[in-house]
């Protein structure tokens, strides 16, 4: 019974954990399926009270007014170059303060890290005005470093990353060392190299907060064309006369699209990152 109770045990096992994939993946992909319902729905659809799998006379011309509209092109180019140069500079700048508050010997190490962790206790609503005034001050409202450049530093990224550090092999920088290389050549051909699972990790979570960002870009570019993002560029769907539902739907699904390939591309480094770094829980 043995030998013939094991493989059945196992299909079994096998047939509810992918029963249990499936109804997630079910779950995760509902959102995608309500945005292209909508955005092919007559707007008589979208508000009546009668539920439909899949309209009888789907629209798909919303689609092509979105691609047609030239402010919509835009936003995607300036959400990505926001996103990736937010994602970028967080990134570096996060892995350089965590190595030099987990490895470099200073006096002002554990000072700065106290410092750290009560940034990460401040709210963010109360920098945000101090944030937009040196902004102003600067003159940079209505342009892309307005918007980029308060956000690089997080304490968020330099905590992790010296909680990280601190873990990593000292064998291997002792290495780097006995070849003649100082902190900054440690860190740049020993210990960054092998960082990229846990850096892809954070990169994933920042790319998806960058893309996402609404308040910060709308308050300091404003709706103007020239750092009109594409979530500043999706509320302008919903107005105080006028609720696009179709329109703001298909637009929300195209500007999906950047995060889930991105998403998809580095899945392999984050689920990698994940499970080196405890982020998931011990």
């Amino acid at each position: 019974m043995s030998v013939v109770g094991n493989p059945v045990r196992r299909r079994v096992e096998l047939s509810l954990r992918y029963a249990v994939l499936i109804v997630l993946a079910i779950v995760f992909l509902l959102p995608l399926y309500v945005m292209v319902k909508t955005a092919v729905s007559q707007p008589e659809g979208v508000t009546s009270k009668t539920f439909v799998w899949w309209p009888a006379d789907p629209n798909w011309g919303k689609f092509a007014e979105i691609f047609a509209d030239e402010r919509f092109g835009q936003s995607l180019v300036t959400s990505a170059i926001m996103a990736v140069s937010m994602t970028v500079g967080q990134i570096i700048i996060g892995a350089l303060a965590g190595y030099g508050l987990a490895r470099i010997p200073n006096r002002a190490s554990k000072p700065l890290l106290a410092l750290t962790v009560t940034m990460l206790l401040i709210p963010s609503a109360t920098t945000f005005l101090p944030n937009y005034l040196i902004v102003s001050w600067l003159g940079w409202t209505e342009t892309l470093q307005g918007i980029v450049v308060p956000t690089l530093f997080t304490a968020f990224n330099v905590f992790l990353f010296r909680q990280f550090f601190l873990s990593f092999p000292k064998e291997l920088e002792e290495a780097g060392k006995l070849d003649g290389l100082g902190y900054i050549g440690t860190f740049l051909r020993v210990v960054l190299p092998n960082s990229l699972a846990f850096a892809s990790a954070l990169t994933v979570l920042g790319f998806l907060g960058a893309w996402n960002a609404f308040l910060w870009p709308l308050v300091v570019a404003g709706t103007g064309f020239g750092a009109l993002t594409v979530q500043v560029y999706l509320s302008s769907f919903i107005t105080a006369q006028t609720f696009d539902y179709t329109g703001l739907f298909a637009a929300g699904f195209l500007a999906s699209i950047p995060v889930l390939l991105v998403f998809i591309l580095l899945q392999r480094w984050l689920l990698r990152g994940v499970a080196e770094t405890g982020l998931g829980g011990s």
